[in-house]
């Protein structure tokens, strides 16, 4: 097949493959990705495949293949997890106000100010650490360790100081 049988040939089918897919598959960006993906194959293939040997129905094979496999892949996977999962509690509990309001105050302050504090303070690193991760030198997350605390104890007062906490 041609480059320009190819490029007609795709034109002419993918609509119609991925119609097809995504009736299999129920999600039509799940139909999509296969029939590129399958697409993809036929071009890596172009040149052993006969304009009159049926292409579409190669495609159409492979692109319900790679769907399965991907529909396997994930039950697998999910099944994993519910094993993992065994004994385990299935709910986590609801953050208390405080847990909320601190999330809030965090939300209000720069991002670089933000990632250093939750580096630094609830993920228990170091100094060293945080700038090592984050790409800062140590006297930049010094900074934004005490802007942020500067920032966030401004927040968080008023929001306890403020209407509803008076």
């Amino acid at each position: 097949m041609t480059t320009e049988e190819y490029e007609e040939f795709y034109a002419l089918c993918v609509r119609r493959l991925i119609g097809q897919v995504y009736l299999l598959t129920g999600s039509l960006h799940e139909a999509e990705d296969v029939v590129q993906d399958a697409f993809v194959r036929c071009w890596t293939r172009r040149r052993s495949i006969k304009a009159d040997a049926a292409p579409e129905a190669w495609v159409r094979t492979v692109a319900f293949r790679l769907a399965i496999s991907r529909f396997r892949r994930v039950r697998r996977g999910r099944d994993a997890w519910e094993r993992a999962m065994v004994g385990r509690p299935a709910e986590v509990a609801a953050p208390d106000e405080q847990t909320v309001m601190l999330a809030q105050a965090l939300g209000r302050l720069p991002e670089r100010q933000r990632l250093v504090m939750v580096m630094f303070y609830l993920c228990d690193m170091t100094v060293e650490q945080v700038a090592s991760e984050a790409g800062m030198s140590t006297g930049t997350v010094k900074t934004h360790l005490s802007r942020g605390r500067t920032a966030l104890n401004g927040l968080l007062q008023d929001v306890e100081g403020g209407p509803s906490g008076a």
